[in-house]
């Protein structure tokens, strides 16, 4: 069991650290990141950068040999998600996975190519990449280069297909791409691709040979000085150098970003190497136990093996003939184990996967891993066996074949030593998993200033409206959906406060003030009349839109954060701008509500009227969802007929914020049972060494009239100090672990005594069942037995 936990977390680790290694030029490809300094002295960090920042910094550094730059945010059409539809085709379907990315990526990244120029391939305006398993499914068995898709039923852009490119490898930062839509000739905005002041491009350099990244990084905020800074003071921003200087800029290895990103959001999937450590360790001591088991197995059946020491000693057998032996023997039962391992290493690989969120292989074709094996085979052998190997071997023959040996001390030092090891362990991870447990289950189950019940997302709606069909069609579906039993509320809008919602940070001031005070950097969302009802959330102060109050058109509903950020105690009828370019009147302020998730606080969030989106929420009152199901899908099908309809679930999609959590808390929990399991048979092992030891002494008790429970007190006394003393240790160390895992969260349970009162019972209890086993039956045995050669 130890082995076979061991192997699978040895698969985990390879994988991790195998991210984005096998770039021909990855030791010199880096992506760029902006570090800047927050109004709170905090420092916080960002891979988005400026549209021009690549282009620039290619031009003004010559230690600079490549740049290019991805644009995967999904607040811009065509990022992220689209219904794809081949041309000559009359049904679209469902994709994920599109990024805008530079012809340079292609290169950077030496993308292979099934079919097609990888030099040529996105260089065209309005072309786009698709892997090969992708082109599989809508062209199969065809070079599909030069033939066309259709976004979102959008038949007058079409995107010309310019190359396939081999599928991203799994250990890949950017395996969640499919698509690559060329960025030549394309703007997100008339004039954005030489506009400093928005930040939207993950941006990657290949520096020349040679070059010192930590110096070239040193050097990237002179590009703000001579470009962002004329841009801000044109604008009127006020104290610009102050800005400038607050701002600094890293190069991150790309090999780093997988597992070095905390802090870093660039919308991508990522791990995060503390966990990787964590479980290593976590995989390292159950080894460890399991060995220490086999040291406590070996030594209590010393008494069986004395004799036999003692008669090969007296016919000249030397002691390293005898440590051979009993090292060959320990080896033949590391090798057995082993063989055994793989196989439950293989066996629960898919469980394992399902917990860790991998796809792992076992490497049967790899040249290292017979090496491995027997190398792992030969370690463990001897790690477990060395010591029994000297302990049985050290026996006098004389006093062992005359009945005097000792076969150890009333108290071992070494034996007080691994249990109280076994139990600390045991108590720690006991103590990590409430922990985790509590927390998981305080997240999923608090009020985050929303309803996440019952509220149905219905996926792709954006399709409805298109230049094809007029703007009202949306909105006739929404009312439409109004009129089936069992919907309460319908709101149109993409902005939602769980994963898959779209973000749009901004900068705002009070009306005026642009050119004077510091900007707050908030959220800019969009919801329509309906919004803040069908998702549960309170209007404190004001009202909400009115879909016939047309100056709404220029209205925002503000949360109770931005009011404090901007130092009104009522702002309702006050005005905000961008920066002078729109002005805005506040008509409400809504109760915060979290829209990220909890390890972070609640920032500014301006809300206006809009609706048009992709995403349509349903807040549901009925318990046959089934039924409303289909009769949602009735009225989809007469508005979308080359679409089926998509939907999940709001808290489901809540749940998926924290997936990450999730499989933290499955794998504490496992890893927590199993060491329980592997120390309860090591007490096990200790409590027949005792009862093995001491069999004599406890028959002369029962003679002279000891009683089960007074012998089954003494067998036990001995280890429930152990117990306690384990508790002691183990308590302080948890303590400051998860007080340190918890302060990733903003909003966090209370680390409460009996957490730790809880873990130290379930020990005592545990320890005290496996030990009364072994000290009844010794204590219930006749002592005649024992006595008969006295």
């Amino acid at each position: 069991m130890g082995i076979a936990t061991c192997l699978l977390i040895t698969l985990y680790i390879r994988h991790e650290l195998s991210f984005d290694r096998d770039y021909a030029n990855g030791d010199r490809l880096y992506r760029v990141v902006q570090v800047y300094l927050e109004d709170n002295g905090t420092s916080g960090k960002s891979p988005w950068m400026e549209a021009p920042f690549a282009k620039a910094m290619l031009k003004d550094f010559p230690q600079v040999e490549q740049t290019g730059r991805i644009m995967p945010a999904d607040l811009f059409y065509g990022a992220g998600s689209n219904e794809v539809r081949p041309e000559g085709r009359t049904e679209d379907t469902y994709e994920e996975g599109f990024t805008y990315a530079d012809q340079s990526i292609l290169e950077m990244f030496g993308t292979t190519m099934i079919y097609g120029d990888r030099a040529h391939a996105l260089t065209e305006p309005a072309s786009l990449v698709l892997s090969k398993r992708k082109a599989d499914k809508y062209f199969p068995g065809q070079d599909p280069v030069g033939k066309v898709l259709y976004l979102n039923g959008d038949i007058a852009h079409p995107y010309k297909i310019g190359g396939i490119m081999a599928d991203p490898p799994e250990n890949s930062h950017l395996n969640k791409y499919d698509f690559f839509i060329s960025l030549a000739g394309h703007e997100l905005w008339n004039g954005e691709q030489n506009f400093w002041r928005a930040n939207n491009y993950p941006t990657y350099a290949l520096l020349k040979p040679g070059v010192d990244p930590k110096q070239l990084a040193g050097k990237l905020v002179g590009l703000f000085q001579r470009y962002l800074a004329p841009q801000l003071e044109e604008a009127g921003t006020p104290d610009v150098g102050s800005i400038i200087k607050r701002c600094s800029f890293e190069l991150q290895p790309v090999k780093d970003i997988h597992l070095r990103s905390a802090g870093i959001d660039a919308g991508l999937p990522r791990g995060d190497i503390r966990m990787v450590w964590l479980f290593g360790a976590v995989g390292v001591l159950i080894l460890l136990l399991a060995c220490i088991n086999f040291v406590n197995l070996s030594t209590a059946r010393s008494a069986n093996r004395a004799k036999e020491v003692g008669l090969r000693k007296a016919v000249g057998s030397p002691r390293s003939g005898l440590i051979g032996q009993f090292l060959t023997e320990s080896l033949l039962l590391s090798a057995i184990s082993i063989v055994l391992a793989i196989g439950l290493a293989w066996l629960f690989l898919p469980l394992f996967d399902r917990m860790t969120d991998t796809k792992l292989q076992m490497p049967w074709s790899e040249w290292w891993w017979l090496p491995s094996i027997i190398l792992t085979a030969v370690g463990v052998g001897l790690l477990a066996g060395w010591y029994p190997a000297v302990y049985l071997s050290r026996f006098r023959p004389v006093e062992v074949l005359k009945g005097t040996v000792n076969l150890g001390g009333r108290r071992s030092g070494l034996r007080s030593v691994l249990v109280v090891f076994q139990f600390t362990t045991s108590v720690i991870l006991i103590v990590c998993t409430l922990v985790v447990y509590r927390q998981m289950q305080f997240i999923l189950n608090s009020k985050m200033g929303y309803n996440k019940d019952q509220v149905m997302l219905i996926q792709g709606a954006g399709t409805i409206d298109t230049a094809n069909y007029p703007h009202y069609r949306l909105n006739a579906f929404k009312n439409e959906l109004l009129g089936l039993s069992g919907v309460k509320k319908v709101t149109i809008s993409d902005f939602l406060p769980v994963s898959g919602g779209k973000r749009n940070q901004n900068s705002f001031w009070k009306d005026g003030r642009s050119k004077i005070d510091p900007r707050i950097g908030a959220q800019n969302w969009y919801g329509d009349p309906d919004y803040f009802a069908t998702l549960g959330m309170k209007i404190v102060k004001g009202r909400s839109f009115l879909r016939d109050m047309a100056s709404d058109s220029s209205a925002v509903i503000i949360n109770e954060t931005m009011a404090s950020k901007l130092g009104w105690a009522d702002p309702l009828g006050k005005l905000i701008d961008r920066g002078g370019s729109y002005k805005m009147h506040i008509i409400g302020v809504v109760a915060d509500f979290n829209f990220e998730t909890v390890r972070d606080s609640i920032g500014p969030l301006v809300i206006h009227r809009g609706d048009w989106a992709t995403i349509v929420a349903v807040k549901t009152n009925t318990k046959d969802m089934a039924g409303l199901i289909k009769g949602v899908a009735g009225i989809w099908k007469r508005y979308e007929p080359q679409q089926g309809l998509r939907y999940t679930f709001l808290d489901e999609s809540y749940a998926r914020m924290y997936a990450d959590v999730q499989r933290t808390q499955s794998m504490f929990t496992s890893l927590s049972t199993l060491a329980i399991v592997i120390a309860c048979l090591g007490l096990f092992a200790l409590s027949a060494y005792m009862a093995e030891r001491r069999r004599k002494e406890v028959g002369i008790r029962k003679v002279l009239g000891a009683t089960v429970a007074q012998v089954t007190g003494l067998l036990t006394r001995e280890f429930v100090v152990l117990v306690f003393i384990s508790i002691a240790i183990a308590t302080p160390i948890a303590y400051w672990g998860m007080k340190l895992w918890l302060q990733d969260y903003t909003y966090r349970i209370g680390l409460g005594w009996w957490v730790f009162a809880a873990a130290g019972l379930m020990v005592i209890g545990i320890a005290l069942l496996t030990m009364g086993v072994q000290a009844l039956r010794a204590a219930m045995a006749n002592p005649a037995g024992s006595l008969r050669a006295e």
